[in-house]
């Protein structure tokens, strides 16, 4: 199969870079998707150990990939602890 694209690409140079973008746009996805399977705190992959871990966040802690304008530093607990 990879001498069938290897092929292609050699008599049609015009789509390396459609091969370029498709492949990288995938890896970027695969690995945003590892991110939010393995370090969000709403997936829990050990139920026996750990069954709740969002109660285990703390107030100042950043799980988000991207937050604008806020400062987790600052925060404070406003829920009960269980």
């Amino acid at each position: 199969m990879l001498g069938i694209i290897a092929k292609q690409l050699k008599s049609h140079p015009a789509l390396i870079p459609l091969f370029i973008f498709i492949g990288g746009g995938a890896a970027m996805s695969i690995t945003y998707l590892s991110r939010l399977a393995l370090r969000n705190p709403d997936v829990s992959w050990d139920r026996k150990n750990n069954p709740e871990p969002w109660n285990n966040m703390k107030p100042d802690q950043q799980y988000k990939l991207f937050a604008v304008n806020m400062d987790y530093s600052k925060l404070k607990k406003e829920g009960p602890d269980f």
